[in-house]
Parts: structure tokens; sequence; C-alpha cells
């Protein structure tokens, strides 16, 4: 009996084992699954400028935005990350990249070198976006000032440091389904509707998170507790259940000029979102705009009620 009973416990500990190294594993796109494909620049700054790079991957502290050394320190309950490095720079950047490498990089969250990449990356979003957009982005970045400097590592604790575990996360959060237009939509409803859920991952931030960072799908683009704001600050709905009283030119407007229809402008982190959406034609913005009127209201999580000040800081 002990024997059978030790067996029984060997044949199950090595299925866990397989089913947990095969939902962990990382997959690879090689360059053959890749067809033949001219780079459109153009579309390449567009992608670009609506998928937000130079949010996060721009230098810090200096006003260029298209120097990609990385290093944005971004916050989260799970510890800080640091944004790498995505300029041509042979050595600390992407210069050695491949196109395939890059697309399976955006689009799965997997690394050239094979492993995960941290969540941090929306390619929760990014793997909505087509493929011949994230070719012609590449071939964009391809085109910028090199910027060395290695990015520092990501202050992140036991036990989600463990990237393999990362896998298991992305088979609970991630559905690998490309972007479908809805035939019953107008064109430009279908641009924006692309724009918001792809490249332009609004949900990312505009939407609450489960206790293991992933988005509440009920509550999507409902507004939240900033993912930035280490227990400060709060995003905003944006569905018509936040910004309803908001026209689609209020909408196209804010993303051209960052100045609400009551006159505050945008902060912190959508100051830097403004600065790429100012970039894309009026017609991206408009579409973007109708997109988000279109959504049915979404009743978020309540906002928790400000703090009294203390005694102490009173006048």
């Amino acid at each position: 009996m002990p024997r059978r009973i030790l067996l029984g416990c060997a044949l199950a500990g090595a299925a866990a084992f397989g089913t947990y190294w095969w939902l962990t594993a990382v997959p690879v796109m090689s360059a053959a699954a890749l067809p033949s494909h001219n780079a459109d620049l153009a579309n390449g700054l567009t992608t670009f400028n609506a998928g937000g790079c130079s949010s996060c991957h721009a230098v810090p502290g200096q006003p260029d935005r298209l120097k990609l050394g990385g290093g944005l320190a971004i916050p989260s309950p799970f510890g800080t990350f640091y944004a790498p490095n995505i300029s041509p720079d042979p050595a600390d950047g992407i210069g050695r990249w491949t196109e395939a490498e890059f697309v399976n990089a955006v689009t799965t969250g997997v690394s050239p070198e094979g492993y995960h990449y941290f969540p941090a990356f929306p390619y929760t979003s990014y793997q909505h976006a087509k493929v011949e957009d994230i070719r012609d982005l590449f071939a964009y970045l391809k085109t910028l000032s090199p910027v060395p400097g290695k990015v520092r590592d990501h202050d992140v604790t036991f036990p989600f440091n463990i990237r393999r575990n990362v896998g298991i996360w992305k088979w609970l959060f991630m559905d690998d389904k490309p972007f479908v237009p809805d035939v019953a939509r107008s064109a430009q409803w279908n641009r924006g509707a692309y724009l918001v859920n792809g490249l332009g991952h609004c949900a990312e931030c505009h939407s609450p998170r489960n206790f293991l960072g992933g988005i509440i799908a009920a509550q999507r683009f409902g507004g939240g507790p900033d993912p930035e704001g280490e227990g400060e600050g709060w995003v905003p709905n944006i569905t018509p259940k936040g910004i309803g009283d908001w026209s689609a030119k209020d909408i196209a407007d804010f993303l051209k000029t960052g100045d609400m229809p009551e006159g505050d402008s945008a902060g912190g982190s959508m100051a830097r979102v403004i600065k790429n959406t100012s970039q894309l034609s009026d017609q991206d913005r408009a579409a973007i705009a109708e997109y988000l009127k279109s959504l049915p209201p979404v009743e978020g999580p309540p906002r928790p009620p400000k703090k009294a000040a203390k005694d102490s800081d009173k006048p």
C-alpha cells in the first residue's frame, strides 16, 4: 500500500509539473511565419503614436520624445518596473533584433532570449494589433537615433519575479484573438475600436484589476485606482457613465489639446498620452471618440473618500 501511495503521488506530481511546464511555455515566432512585406514608414509613425511608445520608453527628464532609451519607473502593486531601451542601439536597445523577434515581443510578450515579459508591457492589448502595423512600427523605430544606456533591472519581489509563472497569467488573461471588424458598424467606428482596444491600450489604465493584476472584464473602461499611483490617484471612467456629458467633439479635442470641456487639463501620465494622441490625424481622434461614445455605461469601482487632513496638517 505505501508503495502504491508513493507511486500515485509521484505520478500526480509529474502530471502537475507537466501541466505547469505546458502552461508556462514560451511561444516563438520564426521569420518564416512572416510573409514578404514592404514597410510603410508613415504608417509606422502612426502606429508609434497610437501605441504611445514614447510615453514609457522616452528617456525621463529630457524633451525629445524620440530618444527611446527607457528608464521610466512604473510602480505597481507587484513592484516597480522600468521601461526598457527600445532605440536602435545595438548593445542596449533593439538594434540587433530581427523583425520576427519584435513582432513576437509586442504581440505575445516574449523576449528574443525566450522568456516572458512582465505584463507591465501592455501586450494584452497589443495582441489585437495587425501584424503589418507592428512590422511598420519596427521599420520606423529603426530610423530613430540609437540611445546608449542599459536600463536597471525591475524591482519585483518573490514570487512575482519568476518570469516562467507569467505564462499562467497569460493563459488566464490573454485571449489571442485578432481584432475583427464589426460589419454592422461604420469604418470610422471600427477604426476607433481597433485603436482603443489594440494599439491605444486604453483599458490597461482605465479599468480596475483583480488581485492577480488582470483586468476585471465586467468593469472594463470603468476607471479605478491609478496603477502608477502607489495607492493614491484615480483613473477616470471613460464610458458614458463617466464622460457621458462629453460630446464626441469634446473627446477628440481633449485627445488633441489635453483640455477638458470644464476647463481643466490633463495631468500625470495622461499628459504623456496626449503628447502621442495629439500627433494622430483628426480622423483617428474622431474615430476614437465615436467608439468611446458608443460604449455601454459601466459602473466602475467606488472611489474611496478623500482622507481627512490630520490636525498637524491643518493651518
